[in-house]
């Protein structure tokens, strides 16, 4: 069956951003625009298409990531004459939901970042842009909101070019700001486009642009030119010799495409979704600049058995490689299973091997998603998203492959969780439904844990901040009809260690006939922050049988997992076994997870245990006079101002602070400032208690 469409003409790109700066509003408008939707769903209506979930419609915010598709010929530029699909997945802003954003971006050739003009750039609008860093997807971006008050063209260049360290190149500039925001100016061809309000913005007048702008038009379009030259041989030679006017229109296109796939620069675009204003040029924009699955690199990954590096390119006729980048429960075909096709085709039917796991899986059937809406397909081809029914073994980041042809792509990180609640089931029949509901949760969610406290016999459930668990919760009752009641949310702290101890394990039972004994040494070392646990066997084969090592580092990690000091997780921790002994007749491999489990936590107790808590780095913006009850209420919260700006006639406060305290801060800064300061906040890393709190937690944790 012949393509739909070309790999040429297909873009996979995700919109990401802060919370609130209106990606959900402008994908919305896409569909609108391209014919997708024929009205359309605001937001603060809870009626977006994007926002399906009833949780995203009562509080107006995006809680998880929704693929849709559509089709755009852009009216300008080099394929302005061609039809191409555009795979689009709307993610969350708000940081409690950014591992959404992070496996996103894992599988999308590009992305939109938008940002509300009249705030540039915001803490998760770092966030979101050192994520994609990370897997180098090369972005445009657009100015939003020029029609809000206090919209700022210059400060919103200025701040991506000191807080993201980017090159932002700007294509366009406004035509009026706040109140007078009435279209944008094309600063390639030196044209400005007025929007008509009656049509909700599908019609508008391409015109000269206004005196008083052309100045600093002109400007912009000298500096676009000299941009270009970095990318484009014969705009350099024109430039050099001072023939600005002889680069052609055709020429700038492609030396942006070829800087911006690259990702050494980004183009920049403004307008106001929620007015209308701008949306057709940034499709404009997604077509010219943005990467397709050929102009990519191909994908590398591993042989199963790690030896060997393999590579898939983006076409059809390569073997058929796929990465599942995300799971969800459909209320009618049960799971699915979100993949990205990197290479080769597979029919709905088909058997896939899941390499991570050894399993193969049967692709019952394939879907094209819509939001929440689904569309059969009888196959799936290389450079498309969708998604599968009636794959059980799959997890988040595990690979689909042909199983003559098997390849280990990358696999995705997540963070730990920081914040905890406890659960309790209402009743027997909520008790019986709890377990298997949050194990589909966890299935989801890889940032969600849930966990049995064996002293109390409590369920912890573990996440990524207060709204996180609050929605979890929420699901629980709502989809999966479990009442339950909830404790109150404590921090996540971690144990490690300062310093280096060793320690004899020896765990010897005599209980008639055979007994138990199991004998080992270990040494103990710090490793930097984030380093988790790495295990070294240095004991000689003549000295202990190598069957017993798996069961000594198994016994060292679960002794890591209960903690020592006070319960809490022993993190960033190397674990060397270097000696020890045996039985002939009395030596297991149980015996020996338990002496290898008394060594690691005798030899912690040796090595400068401390308490470490998550700490958040938070930005508050607020007026002026009320910067110095602010700065003193961080403070009071052990916070350390690290950075202090004005924006207009408000001052932007950026601190670290312990987790611990920031709990119901977003109530007391409202009281302190009459409710005129706002704040975010995101998790930024572990650091130790101060020596006076970590005794007080130890008291707590041991009911003192």
């Amino acid at each position: 069956m012949a393509r739909e469409y070309s790999l040429e003409r297909t873009r996979n790109i995700g919109i990401m951003a802060h919370i609130d700066a209106g990606k959900t509003t402008t994908t919305e408008r896409v569909l609108y625009y391209t014919g997708v939707n024929y009205k359309i769903g605001e937001v603060d209506e809870g009626a977006a298409t994007m926002d399906w979930m009833a949780q995203e419609q009562e509080r107006g915010i995006t809680i998880t990531s929704a693929a849709t598709n559509c089709f755009w010929q852009p009216q300008d530029g080099p394929n302005a004459t061609v039809r191409h699909r555009i795979n689009i997945i709307d993610t969350p802003g708000h940081v409690d939901f950014t591992i959404e954003v992070e496996r996103c971006l894992r599988v999308l050739d590009g992305a939109v970042a938008v940002f509300d003009s009249a705030n540039g750039v915001e803490p998760q609008s770092e966030t979101v842009w050192r994520q994609a860093d990370k897997y180098h997807v090369p972005r445009l971006a657009f100015l939003n909101k020029m029609d809000k008050v206090g919209a700022d063209f210059e400060m919103c260049i200025l701040s991506m070019r000191e807080k993201l360290g980017a090159v932002p190149v700007p294509i366009q500039y406004p035509l009026g700001v706040e109140d007078q925001h009435r279209g944008v100016i094309d600063i390639i061809n030196m044209r400005a486009a007025v929007f008509d309000d009656s049509t909700k913005g599908q019609v508008y007048t391409w015109g000269p642009i206004p005196q008083e702008l052309e100045g600093v038009c002109r400007e912009l379009h000298d500096k676009l030119i000299e941009t270009c030259a970095d990318f484009d041989e014969a705009i350099m030679a024109k430039y050099l010799d001072g023939q600005l006017d002889k680069v052609s229109v055709d020429e700038i296109h492609l030396a942006l495409r070829k800087g911006t796939i690259a990702s050494q620069i980004v183009p920049v675009l403004c307008g106001s979704a929620f007015r209308n204003k701008g949306v057709q040029m940034l499709l404009d924009a997604v077509v010219n600049y943005l990467p397709s699955p050929v102009d990519i690199k191909p994908v590398e990954g591993m042989s199963p058995d790690g030896k060997k590096k393999l590579s898939r390119k983006a076409s059809d006729s390569e073997p058929f490689a796929a990465l599942a980048f995300k799971l969800a429960t459909d209320q009618h075909v049960g799971s699915l299973t979100f993949f990205r096709v990197y290479s080769g085709r597979v029919t709905a039917g088909s058997s896939v091997l899941n390499p991570a796991r050894g399993k193969r899986e049967r692709l019952v059937r394939i879907l094209r998603m819509h939001a929440n809406k689904r569309e059969e397909l009888k196959e799936c081809d290389s450079g498309n998203i969708y998604a599968a029914v009636g794959l059980r073994e799959t997890r988040t980041g595990d690979t689909l492959c042909d199983d003559k042809h098997p390849i280990v792509l990358e696999k995705m990180t997540f963070p730990e969780p920081v914040m905890q609640i406890a659960i309790e089931a209402k009743t027997k029949a909520d008790l019986d439904k709890l377990g298997a509901s949050l194990q589909r949760l966890a299935s989801e969610d890889p940032t969600f844990r849930a966990d049995i406290n064996e002293e109390t016999g409590q369920t912890i459930l573990g996440g990524m901040g207060e709204l996180h668990l609050e929605i979890i919760v929420d699901r629980l009752k709502r989809e999966f009809g479990v009442d339950a009641n909830v404790g109150r949310p404590q921090v996540s702290y971690r144990e490690t260690i300062t310093r280096k101890a060793s320690a004899e394990g020896k765990f010897v039972q005599q209980a008639g006939g055979h007994g138990l004994y199991g004998h080992v040494f270990v040494e103990i070392e710090p490793l930097p922050r984030g380093g988790g646990f790495k295990f070294q066997n240095d004991i000689p084969l003549l000295t202990l049988p190598k069957e017993y090592i798996p069961f000594i580092e198994k016994g060292a990690s679960d002794a890591m997992g209960r903690g020592v000091l006070a319960g809490f997780p022993l993190v960033d921790v190397k674990v060397r076994a270097y000696d020890g002994s045996y039985s002939e007749t009395d030596s297991t491999g149980p015996a020996f997870e338990v002496a290898a489990s008394i060594g690691l936590q005798e030899a912690a107790a040796k090595a400068g245990l401390v308490i470490l808590e998550p700490i958040m780095k938070v930005e508050v913006t607020t007026p002026e006079q009320y910067m110095g009850e602010v700065i003193g209420d961080l403070n009071a919260r052990r916070g350390n101002v690290t950075g202090m700006n004005q924006r207009r006639n408000l001052q932007v406060i950026d601190c670290d602070v312990p987790l611990a305290q920031m709990f119901k801060y977003t109530t007391d800064l409202r009281s302190k400032t009459q409710g005129r300061a706002t704040h975010s906040m995101h998790f930024s890393h572990y650091a130790p208690v101060p020596q006076i709190i970590q005794e007080e937690i130890i008291r707590r944790v041991r009911g003192e």
